[in-house]
């Protein structure tokens, strides 16, 4: 596998997910290397180190095949047309990518080696990478130009600038750092990057950090080697709080494996986009697309509270003589009051016949069944979410469904959408939440088909609060 930088070769761990669908991209050819997806206009632009034509197949002294990026037209959802090079105005005998765009796609970022002199070209000098920066140009792009930060001693490279153009973050093994190497932010001010910021020890670790993706919301992608995971390098996500970066959570299964996995890269939906792994034979590109069900609306959960005040209608011929009243409400509770008005709450639905004994308390007659009222309690129809108002990041806590009242359905389903990338089925489950953040819970009850093949189905939100220890 190319990893860029040369370099001498308590995070939390996500929660498998059986519904996140990996299938390989057909631009992968299975002989060469691919790897940095990254949509574009009509299609995706790539890494490879396949031959650029019929006749060169570029190598450096090392042996290495020399990347350069490609573009493959999308036809439909899961279907690629031919793969054609982006640009020969790109072609080098240097390497190009990993890489990425600035948000109007006017500028490239890619890395690439440092040296471009007659030293690059002698068999004993030991070259280092950097970021180097082309220009939309009337007729193609432009020659590169070194970013302001490469450095001849250490290594620089793998470039993402965010979606608003204001950070561009990049993975160096600049000793200054945590480990092997680190990732980097710098911030677009006064028409120019600021100086390089090492992210903290949340992202960075004694390992290497390598492949930064930052996505639209807010959540800083990057590839690891730290350990603890699936194996070799593992794709981590942290997000961007007030005061730094969130513990890095483990992406789970299948987008992570026992092979490398790197270079994520999110569409605009956030429920699909590509990464990289040489779970094959070669590096290469998947596309992973979220099965994950989330309705745009659902309606707001009914606490319900089986609450009622009772009268007797006739309390005024009580006014100038002292009695007691007894309540009986017919679920095997009672209430003696000195007045003829009562408040009572049902532990449930159901059938009552409430009753009213009235004692005068001078003489001690007993007048039973001075009032009585029938009265039907009804639970209101929906599904229903039992779960606590607010948890701990890494605590397990049970989601219970059995409280829904469906009266007619032949339910078929259970579904979960725990707001965070997750899901599960099952009328009863456990959760374990891995950021702080509120997160709206959504579950979907669906039924089974009827004679005619129509499915009912309902959804109910409700809204848990994650907080750090």
């Amino acid at each position: 596998m190319f990893l860029l930088l040369i370099l001498p070769l308590a995070f939390l761990k996500g929660q498998s997910s059986n519904m996140i669908r990996v299938v390989k991209v057909p631009v992968s050819t299975g002989q060469y290397n691919e790897m940095n997806a990254i949509l574009v206009q009509d299609g995706i632009a790539f890494c490879s180190d396949r031959r650029t034509s019929g006749v060169v197949n570029n190598r450096t002294f090392n042996g290495d095949r020399v990347y350069s990026i490609f573009f493959a037209e999308r036809e439909d959802t899961m279907k690629w047309g031919r793969t054609n090079i982006f640009s020969r105005d790109l072609l080098s005998i240097f390497n190009q990518g990993p890489f990425c765009f600035t948000p109007d796609r006017r500028h490239i970022y890619y890395t690439s080696e440092v040296e471009r002199g007659n030293s690059a070209f002698k068999r004993d000098f030991k070259n280092r990478r950097g970021i180097f920066i082309t220009d939309k140009v009337a007729d193609g792009w432009s020659e590169p130009r070194a970013f302001e930060y490469n450095d001849p001693l250490w290594n620089l490279g793998h470039p993402y600038i965010s979606n608003d153009g204001k950070y561009l973050f990049f993975s160096s093994d600049i000793p200054v750092g945590y480990g092997d190497s680190d990732i980097y932010m710098c911030r677009w001010e006064n028409d120019s990057w600021t100086e390089p910021e090492k992210l903290g020890p949340e992202v960075n670790s004694q390992y290497s950090e390598l492949y930064p993706y930052f996505s639209p919301a807010g959540e800083l992608y990057f590839a690891s080697d730290r350990g603890g995971g699936y194996g070799g390098l593992d794709i981590y996500y942290s997000r961007i709080k007030s005061e730094g970066w969130t513990k890095p959570v483990l992406m789970p299964e299948p987008i992570n494996s026992e092979a490398d996995d790197f270079s994520l890269y999110k569409e605009q939906d956030g429920e699909s986009g590509f990464f990289t792994s040489n779970r094959g034979r070669t590096d290469d590109i998947y596309m992973f697309i979220s099965e994950i069900i989330r309705k745009s609306e659902c309606n707001e959960l009914v606490y319900e509270q089986f609450c009622y005040e009772f009268k007797e209608v006739n309390s005024m011929k009580f006014d100038s003589m002292p009695f007691e009243f007894e309540w009986d409400f017919d679920d095997g509770t009672k209430l003696k009051t000195n007045i003829a008005k009562a408040e009572h709450c049902f532990k449930e639905p159901g059938m009552y016949v409430v009753k009213l004994n009235v004692t005068d308390m001078i003489t001690g007659e007993i007048n039973h069944n001075e009032t009585s009222y029938l009265l039907q309690i009804e639970r209101t129809e929906q599904a229903f979410i039992t779960l606590p108002d607010s948890t701990y990041v890494g605590d397990t806590i049970k989601l219970d469904a059995s409280m829904s009242y469906l009266p007619g359905w032949d339910i078929a389903e259970y579904y979960w959408n725990f707001d965070d990338g997750t899901a599960d089925k099952g009328i009863e489950i456990k959760k374990t939440y891995l950021l702080k953040g509120a997160y709206d819970v959504q579950l979907i009850v669906s039924s089974k088909p009827d004679p005619e093949g129509n499915i009912k189905e309902t959804c109910v939100t409700r809204t848990i609060v994650v907080e750090e220890r």
